[in-house]
């Protein structure tokens, strides 16, 4: 039968002080000579004690963690968003807890649980519904908001998602003359899918062309991709050009592309949205929509750390927008790929 762990008594016992002793030296040590505290230290090191987080929270007020609540954790979205994070908590010496909420039964209390475990939160679009995000609010603990619309006057980083959209639904209806574009992803609870498909009706809009009564709703992984990609090409009336929500979807269609015989950019073009290593690499290379998910997960948890440290409000209503840049490679049909520009001064690039 396995030892039960040691207990603040035991260690009291052994070093021959008092149990307020031995919490004082834990806690800092402040009033107990140097002699008492060594003893106290050896008798832990010892015994194998390992004080309590929830009773060093109770007396600091801090766990010295943040919660991070994110849709999912898979893919290289999720890996990068989360990288930026950890850079900035490793500075500030904290630890990061991460929570996905995919396919979790009652994943509101479990991201209220986490909310009483860390020192504040930094919730992605999609994760939890409005309402969670009111009751984790009303308790006043540290929240920012990431990828999604500002609820609340809640401190809020995100990426400018319509604009560029709309840059490169335009270059594919004005400087390559397609005219049958599809959407493919599912805007419904993702509010950076939501605002990509805007931008997409709005440049046909611009252009006095009629755009698709609806996107084509699909997952966000390759295989996702994958699957719509053999059912769109196999139709006879398949569209001239696929923006998908993702590189990930876009990968997807590639290779079924591929596996149908379907020339791209030749007999369809195809973009996508990340700018993910395996854009650059793809066959054809891809084009798509840089956007910065290692700085949006730095920038959220600065903010988050400001928050928690009192340096700054609770809910100031600041909301931090970052910028996106299309980037033309062969898939749409340019020539050479240009990897620069802004989302309001496009990359050049040459249609061929």
């Amino acid at each position: 039968m396995s030892r039960s762990e040691p207990t603040l008594h035991e260690v009291a016992r052994a070093a021959g002080v008092s149990i307020a002793t031995v919490s004082r030296v834990i806690h800092g040590g402040a009033g107990v000579s140097a002699a008492l505290q060594e003893r106290v230290h050896a008798a832990i090191e010892e015994l194998g004690y390992r004080p309590s987080h929830f009773g060093r929270a109770l007396v600091s007020r801090r766990h010295g963690a943040l919660g991070i609540v994110l849709p999912g954790l898979y893919g290289p979205y999720y890996s990068e968003v989360i990288h930026g994070i950890e850079s900035v908590a490793v500075q500030n010496r904290m630890a990061v807890m991460i929570l996905g909420t995919h396919l979790v039964d009652a994943s509101t209390e479990h991201v209220l649980s986490l909310a009483d475990r860390t020192d504040g939160l930094a919730i992605l679009g999609g994760a939890i519904p409005t309402v969670a995000i009111e009751r984790l609010a009303a308790r006043s603990r540290p929240l920012v908001l990431m990828a999604q619309h500002q609820i609340l006057s809640l401190p809020t980083v995100r990426v400018d998602n319509a604009t560029s959209s709309r840059a490169i639904t335009t270059h594919l209806l004005d400087e390559h003359g397609l005219r049958r574009l599809a959407f493919l992803g599912n805007p419904d609870g993702s509010p950076d899918v939501e605002d990509r498909w805007r931008g997409f009706t709005d440049a046909h809009t611009a252009l006095g062309i009629a755009p698709p009564r609806s996107p084509i709703p699909e997952g966000l992984e390759i295989a996702h991709g994958h699957r719509a990609g053999l059912d769109i090409l196999s139709d006879r009336y398949r569209p001239d050009g696929i923006v998908c929500a993702n590189d990930e979807l876009a990968l997807g269609v590639l290779s079924a592309a591929r596996e149908l015989g379907v020339d791209v950019p030749g007999d369809i073009a195809v973009t996508g949205w990340d700018d993910i290593a395996l854009a650059t690499h793809a066959h054809p290379p891809l084009t798509t929509v840089h956007q910065p998910a290692r700085e949006l997960g730095a920038r959220t948890a600065t903010m988050l750390i400001e928050r928690i440290n009192a340096a700054r409000p609770a809910r100031d209503g600041e909301v931090v927008v970052l910028e996106t840049t299309p980037v033309y490679r062969r898939s749409c049909g340019c020539d050479p790929p240009v990897p620069t520009g802004t989302t309001t001064n496009q990359p050049e690039h040459r249609p061929v």
